[in-house]
């Protein structure tokens, strides 16, 4: 099992798609990241169970993230 920040290391720069404690899905390109896991995702998109909207550049707090997936 690789530690959770050399795989955002291998990661870095590929497309995403990640869960939210909220219920909502982004997906995106991961551009940064810091040592608590916070996360800089560019290109995001937003879906919930109403809609779908184009966000851009985020700061994502790590701890609203349940799941991600590279894509």
């Amino acid at each position: 099992m690789s530690k959770p920040t050399m795989f955002l290391n291998e990661i870095l720069n590929e497309k995403v798609e990640l869960l939210l404690k909220d219920g909502r899905s982004l997906s995106g390109t991961l551009v940064g990241y810091d040592d608590h896991m916070n996360l800089v995702i560019d290109e995001t998109m937003e879906e919930t169970e109403e809609r779908r909207r184009r966000l851009g550049t985020i700061v994502l707090r790590g701890n609203n993230v349940v799941s991600m997936n590279s894509c």
